[in-house]
Formats: C-alpha cells, sequence, structure tokens
C-alpha cells in the first residue's frame, strides 16, 4: 500500500511555471508507476503524464506534451511535474496516483492523492 500527498499548486499566469510534487509514504515506493491526473469543475479527470517505476519510461498527454515534465526520485518517495508555458484551460485539480503498470486510464488506478489546485489567469 502506497499513500500520496500532493504540493506545489498555486495561481500563475499565463505563460508561467510550477512544480507539483507528488509524496509517497512506504518502502515500495519503486516498485509502483506513478500518474498524474486532471479535473477541471464540470469535466472528467484526465490523464496528464506517467513515469514507470524506475523512471525510465515516461508518457504524455497530447495536450500537455512539450511543456511538462515528469520525474522521481526513489530515494525520496518523490515524484515532480515540471510545468511550463501554462495555459487557462490547465486549470485544475492536479492528482497523483499509483499503481504497478504505467497506465492511462484513472480507473486502473487504486491508489490517489488529495490533490492540489492550479489556476492558470489570462
Amino acid at each position: 500500500q502506497v499513500q500520496l500527498v500532493e504540493s506545489g499548486g498555486g495561481l500563475v499566469q499565463a505563460g508561467g511555471s510550477l512544480r507539483l510534487s507528488c509524496a509517497a509514504s512506504g518502502r515500495t515506493f519503486s516498485t509502483y508507476a506513478i500518474a498524474w491526473f486532471r479535473q477541471a469543475p464540470g469535466k472528467e479527470r484526465e490523464f496528464v503524464a506517467v513515469i514507470s517505476p524506475s523512471g525510465r519510461t515516461t508518457d504524455y498527454a497530447v495536450s500537455v506534451r512539450g511543456r511538462f515534465a515528469i520525474s522521481r526520485d526513489n530515494d525520496k518517495n518523490t515524484v515532480l511535474l515540471r510545468m511550463n508555458s501554462l495555459k487557462p484551460e490547465d486549470t485544475a485539480v492536479y492528482y497523483c496516483s499509483a499503481d504497478f503498470q504505467p497506465r492511462t486510464r484513472a480507473g486502473d488506478y487504486a491508489y490517489w492523492g488529495q490533490g492540489t489546485q492550479v489556476t492558470v489567469s489570462s
């Protein structure tokens, strides 16, 4: 089992940057793929990025490719999501999630954090 806590959200102007952090508890962190999802008001939760347990493989939603970067430090039980060139449409609650396989569907993930709000003003 793993517990996840997100941080780093906030208010930023369009074109700005934020760095989200997902801190995990548990000794088996390095066995989990970690993904970021986001959910805007009135919309379904959507995939943003995922990183494999080793960190060697990553995948991104088309909408964020080239602007966002996911990385992990298994020694620190932490996953980072660096977000650059932010747009108003990136506004959402961002969640990190864990599963043994790097998947892109929210329904495949058993473990979730509480979320962190990202607001991008135009």
